[in-house]
């Protein structure tokens, strides 16, 4: 790449998001030139994988690729590797990368997701403390395996806990750390928790929760325990920490950009700065399903709709944004499919049996459907969309009852609504 290349479109993040947004403007007939810049040296995979399949050797990293390497050739995309950009300059349309190249552009496209959340406490940089983002984070900690028998993950959300599940396949002994008082607070109910805390424990993982990390210690650089709030040391030969991401936004909001936790987006994934867009984990938007709040979404789901809210605009058509969020997380057996958003719920109703490990947490505000959480049960999912998406107001009675397939309660509201 030479100093001062020109693209009519240039994305910066190679991920989900990225990815998107350089095929969705292929596929809408988009002609003029694009380039998709990645820090990292791989061409654009998949990320879920990396603290399932991927960490317990199922998936090799060639079936992650999103596309091969011939597809992009193929519709002249540019793919820059292992490039990071330091610096935007929104009035002279131009980013500085760190090895000091710049490249002019039409439009910028913002994808760059988030560094993991690092421990500030002491010892967080020793040998052995492992984050999962990137396959180079993933490569290292696998690296280390055989020498690790004992682990700790702190974090108590999606990924500490895909992270614990697969470890403990592999043999090793895993204590699971969780701050709050339950794991996945953040997203799911109570009972969900406690189904999961269960599920874990059961498999012979030492979850604890309500603790708090004093320090990783360690010996000749690398860790050698976690030492506990109350004093108590847990030995170990790994750390993994799973408490979040860090938005990579400082560049944009350095060149003025509205935005603190992410940066700051329209319903056409607008940022404040002119011809320059952002989708992805990094993006906070107003969303109907969290009741207008700006949020962010740090999903697969989230990062394809938006780069195609993109693509679409960049083409002459203009859609604002307006997905039904999903998530989805494999744990041992248990397949957990969600559908909405249940921060702020006020009401909860089981359908199923969780001793069965087949049931669904529905989530109400206000009367109204706003979540599901369904664990081996596919169906649910699949049929309880609609009811998110319209916010149904549907008796809590009919809902419990696995008898009457969500399916039929959607039909019921459509034609009661016909009805003159």
């Amino acid at each position: 790449m030479t100093a001062a290349a020109f693209h009519d479109v240039l994305i910066v993040g190679a991920g989900h998001a990225g990815a998107q947004a350089a095929i969705a403007l292929r596929q809408r007939g988009f002609d003029g030139s694009v380039a998709l810049l990645g820090d990292e040296p791989w061409l654009p995979y998949e990320r879920p994988p990396l603290s399932k399949e991927y960490l317990s050797g199922d998936k090799p990293f060639e079936r992650m690729l999103l596309r091969p390497a011939a597809f992009w050739d193929a519709r002249g995309i540019d793919v820059l590797l292992g490039r990071s950009v330091v610096a935007v300059d929104p009035a002279g349309h131009r980013v500085t990368t760190a090895d000091g190249a710049r490249v002019d552009y039409g439009t910028l496209i913002w994808a760059t997701g988030g560094a993991p959340r690092r421990l500030t406490c002491a010892g967080h940089d020793l040998l052995g403390v492992h984050a999962v983002r990137t396959r180079a984070d993933v490569d290292r900690l696998i690296a280390e395996l055989p020498a690790a028998q004992r682990i700790v993950v702190i974090g108590g959300g999606y990924i500490g806990l895909e992270a614990a599940a697969v470890l403990t396949r592999l043999g090793k002994h895993v204590t699971l750390l969780e701050a709050q008082d339950r794991v996945l607070a953040r997203v799911a109910g109570e009972p969900l928790s406690r189904f999961y805390e269960a599920e874990h424990r059961a498999r012979g993982v030492d979850l604890r929760t309500g603790v708090a990390v004093s320090c990783i210690e360690g010996h000749d650089g690398a860790a050698t325990g976690v030492r506990l709030a109350d004093g108590e040391v847990l030995a170990c030969q790994m750390v993994i920490v799973g408490i979040g991401i860090v938005p990579a936004v400082e560049p944009l909001l350095r060149a003025g950009a509205v935005g603190s936790n992410g940066v700051t987006v329209d319903a056409c994934c607008r940022t404040s700065l002119p011809d320059v867009f952002a989708i992805g984990d990094c993006a906070a938007h107003a969303n109907r399903f969290a009741d207008g709040a700006e949020i962010r979404l740090e999903s697969v789901q989230n990062a394809n709709d938006q780069a195609t809210t993109v693509a679409k605009y960049l083409t002459g058509s203009v859609e604002p944004y307006d997905a039904v969020p999903w998530f989805w997380s494999n744990q041992y057996d248990l397949k957990l499919q969600t559908v909405g958003l249940s921060a702020g719920h006020d009401e909860t109703v089981l359908r199923g049996d969780p001793a069965e490990h087949s049931f669904s947490l529905i989530y109400l505000k206000a009367g109204r459907v706003v979540a599901l959480d369904c664990v081996n049960r596919a169906r649910d999912y699949v049929q309880g969309r609609a009811l998110v998406a319209e916010g149904a107001r549907v008796d809590p009675a009919l809902l419990s009852d696995p008898a009457v397939a969500l399916k039929e309660l959607t039909d019921r509201r459509s034609t009661a609504s016909t009805q003159p």
